[in-house]
């Protein structure tokens, strides 16, 4: 592919069909009137991190001069590149790497063309991915994946056939696995079939997704709902269709990446408040208030650190600012308030939030697919320009019909967000007693602070052994610094579960020296 900023100049031209004769183009640098010397120090740069002795050494990267007025002298480059060597002679012929020429410092001006057959090529990238990857080892922050062999559940088998129990998986009702949501989503396979080989608009909306869609604004007390393959879809395609330029977006510091990468796609303007601060986001409303319309945005609960948002005081900042408020409810929805409609009930602003957006794979069947849910002129701005719903195939018959069973299944009963409840209160309560490093409060997320990564991991190995299933999270999950194994309870685990986590976290964590013996 031909380079942006390579020179409408014939000879340049004739070069670059040479390199298509076995050579593969790897980039063109070079000192335009207009900054086109940084790129020359940026291929510097970029071949001293390969650690090549000089320009023209090294994994077969024959380099090449062309006099041009429109390039910088020689002169000026060894100026801007003190400790970077500068060949005097080069190859002129792509088809010839060998032959010499005439020292660089003839010319009033060059460009430095950079190329090398596939083979090297291809090597430099695998050399600097393996480079990056041995880096991440080193510091303790690469992530492996560990292998189940059996139903989601709070005791899982893994492939060598150990049977451990699982402290880790949003599944806090324990529904991933529940005989009524698995019959639920065979039958819909049954009278719907598999996929729906289509986008909603053309010919990919059946009647279950609209019942879906109604069962979900009825639980969360809102006019409409819109379906996505995820909510990191429903996140990053709610900005860009409903705020423009002269929009606000004022997001919470600690909002999850599908947020951050949503706003991204967005030309509104961006605040940032400090988390769950009220007097942070009530400046950040000041400073906005010459945009059209803003819109607050925040985390029902903060995935990893189990705190609920003060959506209370945030909707009583927006009504006063006459900002709008948008909650991802994704680690609250089916288990937080009274009946289980989630951060919003907890905080009982159920109505007075404008968007709800939330998943079907965490406590609602743990499955696939997420949501936007909300006053019905956004829902239906939503699906006339939401680009990860206009261009995404439909959520399978099979998800669709299993999470109809389980919002029906939550309606019948709290008993099981009764005994999440329970369980996340003895937990807590126990491992505070044994001196862990709890982060406060009263979510089923239970952060362990360990604050190193190698220590997160090592325990969490170690925790294995004792046949506990948990991760460490550390950077950049998590910021540098704040490691932790991040528990997390569910409907699902017994007494004797929780008892067992219990006594396996206090034998390791004294014997790495935790919590003191």
């Amino acid at each position: 592919m031909r380079p942006t900023n390579l020179p409408d100049h014939g000879v340049v031209e004739q070069r670059m069909v040479g390199l298509d004769r076995g050579w593969r183009y790897i980039g063109l640098w070079g000192g335009e009137a207009k900054g086109g010397m940084v790129a020359v120090i940026q291929a510097l740069q970029f071949f001293r991190r390969l650690k090549m002795t000089n320009l023209g050494g090294g994994y077969g990267l024959p380099i090449w001069v062309h006099p041009t007025p429109f390039f910088a002298t020689a002169t000026e480059l060894a100026k801007q590149s003190p400790n970077q060597p500068i060949p005097r002679n080069f190859p002129t012929n792509p088809n010839q790497p060998n032959q010499p020429n005439s020292p660089i410092n003839q010319f009033p001006s060059f460009s430095l063309i950079f190329a090398a057959n596939k083979f090297a090529t291809m090597y430099t990238i695998q050399d600097r991915l393996s480079a990056d990857l041995e880096e991440i080892k080193n510091a303790g922050l690469f992530k492996s994946e560990r292998i189940i062999a059996s139903p989601q559940g709070p005791e899982i088998t893994l492939t060598d056939g150990s049977r451990v129990l699982n402290f880790c998986a949003n599944n806090y009702l324990g529904l991933s696995s529940h005989p009524r949501v698995v019959a639920a989503s065979k039958k819909a396979v049954d009278e719907h079939g598999y996929g729906m080989s289509s986008v909603r608009f053309i010919c990919g909306t059946q009647d279950i997704h609209k019942e879906l869609e109604a069962a979900i604004a009825k639980m969360s007390g809102t006019e409409d709902t819109i379906l996505y393959a995820a909510c990191f879809d429903a996140n990053g395609g709610v900005f860009e269709p409903l705020f423009g330029e002269e929009d606000a977006i004022i997001s919470d510091a600690l909002n999850h990446a599908s947020i951050i990468d949503g706003v991204r796609l967005c030309k509104a303007q961006r605040f940032r408040y400090e988390n769950n601060n009220m007097a942070d986001l009530e400046k950040q409303l000041i400073d906005s208030q010459n945009c059209r319309s803003r819109i607050i945005v925040t985390d029902g609960v903060f995935s990893m650190d189990g705190t609920i948002a003060q959506l209370d005081k945030i909707c009583d900042l927006a009504d006063k600012y006459n900002a709008l408020v948008m909650v991802d409810d994704s680690h609250a929805v089916g288990f937080m308030g009274k009946t289980g409609r989630g951060s919003i009930e907890h905080c009982n602003v159920i109505g007075r939030v404008d968007i709800v957006t939330g998943t079907l794979g965490k406590a609602l069947g743990g499955a696939l697919g997420g949501y936007t849910t909300g006053r019905k002129e956004i829902i239906e701005m939503l699906r006339q320009k939401s680009r990860p719903y206009l261009f995404s195939n439909s959520l399978s018959p099979a998800i669709v019909g299993a999470s109809i069973e389980v919002i029906k299944l939550i309606s019948e009963t709290t008993d099981l967000r009764d005994t999440l409840e329970q369980n996340a209160a003895y937990f807590r309560k126990e491992m505070t007693d044994r001196g862990f490093d709890i982060k406060p409060g009263t979510h089923p997320i239970v952060p362990i602070m360990l604050y190193e990564a190698p220590l997160a991991q090592q325990m969490a190995q170690k925790l294995l052994g004792e046949g506990i299933y948990v991760i460490g999270f550390f950077f950049p999950v998590v910021p540098k610094g704040q490691a932790r194994i991040r528990v997390q309870l569910s409907a699902g685990h017994t007494r004797a579960h929780i008892d067992k986590a219990i006594a396996a976290f206090e034998k390791i964590g004294k014997e790495l020296g935790v919590i003191k013996n």
